[in-house]
């Protein structure tokens, strides 16, 4: 017996590029909030944490509280590690893999990602800045969505330092994420490089959020 694949849309098909716009109107609300949330969780019974694999260790368990913080009626799952196959380049290459993303139930190709990176310090923001600059903006990462996240587990200093950094590294303004003042976030404008043939949103917005985890060491394997 073989099996085909169900035919689908085309990422250029009007109607799929209509519900890639249409379902992440309210990221603050839809999945900033949910982050938070896990976090809280995740703060309120610290779980072991693998000091030799911050990020991925982190990202692994927070996931799953991300998960619980939802109601189970959402359009959408969350998801560790999914593949982002539109923005893939020709065989070998593998397809750019993100650390956690919110995936649309009505069509799997439709994603929000976010992207975490460790900070030891405030101020070592050079490789999270990276990930923005030559992923975000590029295209590479959220090709279908205005908006991404990026994710800092900070480790030692200050949230506020931190958010300073990423403004002077990015050399942008941060703007307040309103429903959610009270928290170290901030959100970013951006114009990205859409490549050549290709309908991707050209603004595209970034969240910042500071995760902090001053208990938290980075060990060598």
């Amino acid at each position: 017996m073989t099996w085909a694949a169900t035919p689908a849309r085309t990422s250029a098909d009007p109607a799929f590029l209509a519900l890639a716009a249409s379902w992440a109107q309210e990221p603050a609300r839809q999945f900033v909030s949910l982050v938070w949330l896990a976090y809280d969780a995740m703060r309120q019974t610290m779980p072991y944490i693998d000091g030799g694999d911050l990020e991925r260790s982190i990202t692994q368990v927070l996931e799953p509280r991300i998960n619980d913080a939802m109601t189970g009626f959402e359009p959408f799952y969350v998801q560790h590690g999914p593949f982002e196959r539109e923005t893939k380049l020709p065989a070998p290459a593998q397809p750019p893999e993100y650390d956690l993303a919110f995936v649309l139930r009505a069509d799997e190709r439709i994603m929000w990602p976010l992207e975490a990176k460790v900070l030891e310090t405030p101020g070592a923001v050079a490789a999270y800045a990276d990930d923005v600059e030559t992923q975000f903006l590029t295209c590479r990462y959220a090709p279908f969505s205005n908006s991404g996240a990026m994710l800092a587990y900070l480790i030692s200093g200050s949230a506020a330092d931190a958010l300073a950094a990423i403004s002077t590294k990015l050399g942008c303004d941060l703007h307040d994420i309103v429903e959610h003042s009270a928290r170290p976030n901030r959100y970013s404008k951006h114009t990205r490089r859409v490549p050549d043939g290709k309908r991707y949103p050209a603004a595209f917005d970034c969240f910042h959020l500071i995760l902090e985890y001053p208990e938290l060491t980075r060990t060598k394997a």
